[in-house]
């Protein structure tokens, strides 16, 4: 089984998480009618890039298609295996630290990793924070997962974008929709994990803020983006 051990590359320090919800770029005075066309398809999201120069030298681990905005991010994860076959040729060539926990990489040799570092989801802490350097706790979302790497790899303080859990207008996410046609989103599994995050990343001496006063998520102080970078 080809599993990363995750180094402490960031020990100490802050990391900043770009998930897929709405509010992202618009936190970062992107134009309205260029979100519409990244969510329509008409521009791709490194059009995005330019606005968040205030992150560009912050670690950055990105959630699924955020990879696409720069190659200036640390790092991204994704745990969906059928949205990595979608985009496997676009990732194999990002040069950043691809990581996974999607069981598809699970028993893959190295030479067939295609560049992904695998961690597996933890079966005894699935919610939280597990602090097996091998694991994540998967929480039923990418986004949580991310978060428990960004503690791997040595962050003491959290900064979360786009955790919206919630619609902006017919947006569920920043780059288009991941759930079209469906009519009941998965954000109450999604959200289940949060509080206890919360209460691990308390016994871990690790600070989480969300960098959305209008969040679902409840667990963690909601600030702004000025209040983050300052």
């Amino acid at each position: 089984m080809s599993t990363w051990t995750v180094p402490k590359m960031w020990e100490g320090g802050d990391a900043w998480i770009i998930g897929g919800g709405p509010s992202m770029p618009r936190q970062f005075n992107v134009p309205e009618d260029t979100i519409q066309d990244v969510c329509s398809g008409k521009q791709f999201p490194e059009v995005y890039s330019p606005f968040l120069e205030p992150i560009h030298k912050k670690h950055i681990i990105g959630v699924n298609n955020a990879y696409q905005i720069g190659t200036w991010m640390d790092a991204m994860l994704f745990g969906d295996s059928g949205w990595y076959l979608r985009y496997r040729k676009a990732i194999a060539q990002w040069p950043g630290i691809k990581v996974s926990c999607a069981p598809r990489f699970a028993n893959l040799p190295d030479k067939k990793m295609e560049g992904i570092k695998y961690l597996a989801k933890d079966p005894q802490h699935s919610k939280g924070l597990t602090s097996n350097p091998r694991k994540v706790s998967w929480n039923s979302n990418s986004g949580a997962a991310a978060m428990n790497l960004a503690v791997h790899f040595g962050a003491k303080r959290l900064f979360l974008l786009g955790f919206d859990m919630v619609k902006n207008g017919k947006s569920t996410h920043w780059h288009g929709s991941h759930h079209k046609g469906q009519k009941k989103l998965p954000y109450f599994r999604h959200l289940k994990g949060f509080p206890i995050i919360a209460v691990d990343a308390e016994l871990l001496g690790v600070k989480i803020f969300n960098v959305n006063l209008h969040s679902r998520i409840e667990a963690f102080p909601r600030i702004t983006l000025e209040e983050a970078l300052n």
